[in-house]
């Protein structure tokens, strides 16, 4: 729901700041607002690749001025039309209001919800921010501009009523009118920036989870880790995104189905932020009633006078959520079914030492570096690798990959080595940050031979690895395909077959980020018959 969320919010933003060029003149129609509006939106997905922190400096005056100006027309049009309108803050009038139009109000609870959009997305600028500054921001500056700004609109519809399908551009001062639409067309990219990061990082908490196919992510701030870009991720919700604005136009559709993320994405928060509560906080249950009740009752409420809304336009949320939870779930179902193929079938120890020495294997001279995740043992590649060359080179390495979730790894804290049991065969854990250049080339290899020569416990150990270094150096990696066995069902088989197959061959592989020298690579593939 956020990803639809991260397609829906650039589109309906862009598209009501430049409507208001309609108001102008009846030539201008609504094809030329599309026009412009995808041109707008390809630009702004295009300098996506160059980080939010190279243009973030200029978001801050932006909101600031268009919080402001919104403030100060909404009480300026207080003042000319309507001053009493702010006793509508008071509850009372909205219990007077469902009293008097019963079913008709809690329709229009839909229309109401558009008002609080952007709410959802705040945790997407903890990227950005800490956790005062937005708590200060929004409680002493954005929500009493927001009250102002919409007090403002109504106090301008009591005496233009028909003015109600532009009421926001139309209960703009003329003379003003030309800076506010630059402010607002301006603003419309800030808030879609914030949902296209959102995007951005949920997919990147994903792929850390294992539950989404690996993309590409590239850090664009070296102070903050939450900054991220993935070209493959903005590619898909760019397109996504211009598909709603030339389909939808500037119809209630794209209203609607803006609406329907909107509420969705809150109401699962709510959810999650309970069980969080409950499980990691260790909050008191009553302490959890009280956050959880009312929410879920406000959010229901205005969840179901969206109900309605779904077949007209509110379906597209949806219809983006299953597509990428159709991807997730055959990932995730592929993964955990390799995963336990290889704990079944991992190499023990005893195994390992009958292979090396009880058979005629032979030990060609020089470095064997094994990409390989030792965390659940050594995987059955290494076995099929060896069954099938009969070869082990004199120092094999078995290397695991790690990213931490800092800036970078010192030098001298990139290596762990140790001793797998057996002459001649080591373990080595390469750890990177985040901004750091994931390289094996050049010195690496020289660089895990000394840290093993500060463990060789004699000088003839550290003399072959000397020797073994000067030899040559091979990586090698393994590939595993998946193949269904033709009794499970056929769900089952055309998930394995096709859907995962496919992701996994068109997915970012696990060490092209290495930059591994191409003279030195070797792939081993494998199939696995689940």
């Amino acid at each position: 729901m956020v990803i639809g969320d991260g397609a829906l919010t650039p589109a309906t933003s862009v598209l009501s700041a430049l409507s208001g060029i309609q108001t102008l003149s009846p030539k201008i129609t609504t094809n030329y607002v599309v026009l412009m509006a995808v041109f707008l939106l390809v630009i702004l997905f295009y300098f996506q690749r160059f980080g939010t922190s190279k243009v973030s400096c200029s978001f801050s005056p932006i909101m600031f001025l268009w919080f402001a100006t919104n403030a100060a027309i909404g009480l300026y049009n207080i003042v000319n039309y309507h001053p009493s309108i702010l006793k509508g803050i008071s509850p009372s009038y909205m219990l007077k209001f469902f009293q008097k139009r019963g079913r008709t109000g809690w329709e229009l609870l839909g229309a109401a919800f558009l008002c609080t959009s952007g709410a959802e997305a705040m945790f997407a600028d903890l990227g950005h921010f800490n956790k005062r500054s937005i708590q200060l921001a929004f409680s002493t500056f954005v929500y009493p501009s927001l009250v102002l700004c919409y007090s403002g609109e109504a106090a301008y519809l009591i005496q233009n009523p028909e003015k109600l399908s532009t009421a926001y551009y139309s209960s703009i001062p003329t003379p003003v009118y030309w800076p506010m639409f630059v402010i607002a067309t301006l603003s419309a990219v800030v808030a879609s920036q914030s949902m296209i990061t959102a995007t951005f990082s949920i997919v990147k908490q994903s792929l850390a989870l294992g539950c989404f196919p690996r993309v590409n992510m590239i850090h664009t701030s070296s102070t903050h880790e939450g900054q991220v870009y993935s070209p493959e991720v903005n590619f898909i919700v760019g397109i996504l995104c211009i598909a709603l604005v030339v389909g939808f136009k500037q119809g209630v559709q794209i209203g609607n189905a803006y609406g329907v993320a909107i509420i969705c994405v809150m109401l699962i928060t709510t959810c999650l932020v309970t069980l969080v509560m409950l499980v990691i906080w260790d909050t008191n249950f009553l302490l959890i009633l009280c956050f959880f009740i009312p929410f879920l009752f406000v959010e229901s409420c205005f969840l179901s006078a969206m109900v309605n809304k779904i077949p007209l336009g509110g379906w597209v949320p949806f219809a983006i959520a299953s597509f990428f939870m159709i991807i997730m779930l055959s990932w995730t179902s592929g993964r955990s079914k390799k995963t336990k193929y290889d704990s079944e079938r991992k190499l023990g120890f005893e195994e390992l030492h009958r292979i090396l020495y009880e058979s005629d294997l032979h030990h060609p001279s020089g470095i064997c570096l094994f990409c390989a995740d030792l965390v659940n043992g050594i995987p059955p590649i290494i076995r099929h690798y060896i069954h099938n060359t009969n070869s082990l080179r004199e120092i094999t390495i078995i290397v695991t990959i790690r990213t931490l979730p800092i800036k970078t790894v010192l030098p001298e804290e990139r290596f762990e080595v140790g001793k797998v049991g057996f002459d001649g065969v080591y373990k080595c854990l390469i750890q990177f940050g985040y901004k750091d250049e994931q390289s094996l080339a050049g010195n690496a290899v020289g660089l895990i031979v000394e840290k093993l020569k500060e463990i060789s416990e004699s000088t003839e150990e550290a003399e072959k690895l000397d020797s073994a270094l000067e030899k040559g150096v091979v990586f090698v990696t393994g590939r595993t395909i998946l193949k269904s066995k033709e009794s499970n069902g056929w769900l089952i088989r055309w998930t394995i077959n096709y859907l995962y197959r496919f992701l996994q061959k068109n997915s970012v592989s696990a060490v092209t980020s290495l930059r591994i020298p191409p003279d030195n690579f070797l792939q081993v593939g494998m199939l696995y018959e689940i």
